[in-house]
């Protein structure tokens, strides 16, 4: 059956441009031998997965070691389901990332990049499909599909809409006329003249797969509604990635049973089937089974878990490429973010996310920064994800680098103790005037030690405390401070007559460090009081004896 022009008219607009139009408009790309061109193509329907933002690295790395094209195409067909506000976070992840478009409406021909604004590219498609008698409009309802469901399920048959269950499939040119003239809903669907044969293609990932072809007459277009006249990604797909010059598709493999389909639709629209690539997701350890990274249950799972928690985008993209190519999981940040991607080295099953793995990554990679840096980085996080700390940073921003370089180098190592920049409170938290809990005399902190003897050891401090002490000097106030106080100030004499002394030398400097810092451990103690100052170091004490 050939529909005619009278009723091809009433469905589509009569100033829409012909595929051959289209196919000008959108030429081939002039791009070098072997270039890769590819996409990320989010949803705007919720708060981006890490595994999308996984996908973008790799399709972005890709691009980039091939002299390809990378751009960012957001597909927004499904109007329900959209979030207002996506828009502004989509931006902020890719920014944050560097995953950012290399082209746009405003510097590309291949344009628009979001999806709703085609509308006339797929309608004319949806047109040539149905000249062609390749699609058809169908008038069920949902109650009805939902009864031939229950039949097909009392019947033990495939679900689907195909075959004898293709009702509207066989509606006479005269029956879809009088039904459009009544205003009856419709949707159009694919004619998809499916088989039960097995599809083989090859995948740049998973190797020589085959899959069961196709045999449900799916929906291309959602309504027949002139506001909402927008495809489905079945169809958005295979016309966006022919005439936006894509030559690789990279898709997470949930994607994989639809390739039999697409490739149906990418021979009726007479375009040239497209190279798949696709990622098995990201999973976690649950107990002693794996499972996939959930949106509901799992924090990390949303983008927003490492942006709130300041880890740096070049750790993680470096920890997502490892993922990605485990020869990366041992190499240096700047070796991982240089290297190429290969994708015949991906796991075929899904990579196991390692949260310990990433802070690794990340305090290694913090540690090649500068004091600097370190700041201007905790200064940018600061002022998106706490403002309280930020201004407190913005104060004297000299002394955020004086005190994150407290003690940075010890015994000639570099201290790792930032694995991200919201860690910046815990560790060096109690520099700040601001920030730092000044403690009382019964703080449980100090454990044990009696009144009598806390306030011996730290009057006797500050007593004797002096700016800019060199090392033998600041020695020899902690073992006059110790021992005035009844401590023993070497462990062989604390040894040979414990009973004699109230502790060793460590002892009575944990209870200076406990209350200058809030903690019993931490920084070189004379690296932090020089960071402090005298002053500070009287008022912290003063507020603990009085």
């Amino acid at each position: 059956m050939t529909y005619s022009k009278e009723l091809i008219s009433l469905i589509f607009p009569n100033d829409l441009l012909s595929p051959e139009a289209l196919e000008a408009q959108y030429p081939k790309r002039d791009i070098p031998h072997g270039a890769i061109v590819t996409r990320f193509a989010p949803s705007p329907t919720g708060f981006i997965h890490i595994g999308g933002v996984y996908i973008a690295v790799l399709g972005k790395d890709l691009t980039y070691h091939s002299n390809g094209v990378f751009f960012i195409r957001i597909e927004d067909t499904d109007q329900k389901r959209k979030v207002d506000d996506s828009k502004t976070q989509f931006n902020t992840t890719f920014k944050y990332f560097g995953i950012e478009s290399d082209e746009n409406d405003s510097n590309s021909i291949y344009g628009p990049f979001t999806q709703s604004k085609r509308a006339n590219i797929y309608l004319a498609y949806v047109k040539k499909l149905m000249e062609k008698n390749r699609a058809y409009p169908c008038f069920c309802t949902k109650e009805m599909l939902e009864e031939q469901t229950n039949e097909q399920k009392e019947a033990k048959v495939d679900l689907g809409y195909y075959g004898k269950w293709a009702k509207c499939s066989r509606l006479s040119e005269q029956q879809i006329k009088q039904k459009i003239d009544a205003g009856e809903p419709y949707v159009i669907r694919f004619r998809c003249n499916g088989d039960d044969n097995t599809v083989e293609f090859e995948d740049k990932i998973k190797g020589t797969i085959g899959l069961k072809n196709n045999i449900n007459d799916i929906v291309i277009l959602k309504s027949s509604s002139e506001e909402t006249r927008l495809p489905t990604y079945h169809l958005a797909h295979p016309i966006d990635d022919h005439l936006m010059g894509v030559n690789l598709v990279l898709r997470a493999d949930e994607w994989l049973p639809s390739v039999p389909l697409h490739f149906q639709l990418f021979d009726a629209l007479e375009f040239e089937r497209l190279p798949y690539a696709h990622i098995a997701p990201i999973m976690k350890l649950d107990g002693s089974s794996k499972r996939k990274l959930s949106k509901r249950k799992d924090p990390e799972a949303s983008v927003g878990y490492y942006m709130e928690n300041g880890y740096p985008s070049k750790a993680v993209t470096a920890y997502l490429k490892s993922l990605a190519n485990s020869r990366l999981l041992d190499a240096t940040i700047d070796e991982c973010l240089s290297a190429q991607i290969m994708l015949d080295e991906m796991p075929k099953a899904g990579a196991l996310l390692d949260i310990t793995k990433l802070n690794h990554i990340s305090s290694n990679y913090i540690a090649t920064l500068t004091n600097k840096e370190i700041g201007l980085e905790f200064k940018k996080w600061a002022l998106a994800y706490d403002m309280d700390l930020y201004n407190v940073i913005e104060k004297d921003f000299d002394y955020v680098c004086s005190a994150i370089d407290t003690d940075r180098i010890n015994d000639g190592k570099i201290r790792k103790d930032l694995s991200k920049w919201s860690d910046y409170k815990k560790v060096f938290g109690y520099f700040h005037n601001e920030l730092f809990n000044y403690l009382e005399i019964t703080d449980e902190r100090f454990e044990n030690i009696s009144i009598a003897t806390i306030k011996q050891v730290l009057g006797d401090f500050a007593l004797h405390y002096a700016e800019n002490l060199e090392n033998d000097s600041w020695m020899e106030v902690l073992q006059t401070v110790a021992k005035n106080a009844g401590f023993a100030i070497n462990n062989q004499e604390y040894k040979k007559e414990p009973e004699k002394f109230k502790g060793k030398l460590s002892d009575a400097i944990k209870i200076i460090r406990i209350a200058l810092t809030g903690s019993a451990n931490g920084l070189n103690l004379h690296e932090v009081c020089k960071t402090i100052g005298s002053i500070e170091i009287k008022n912290r004490i003063s507020h603990v004896i009085n």
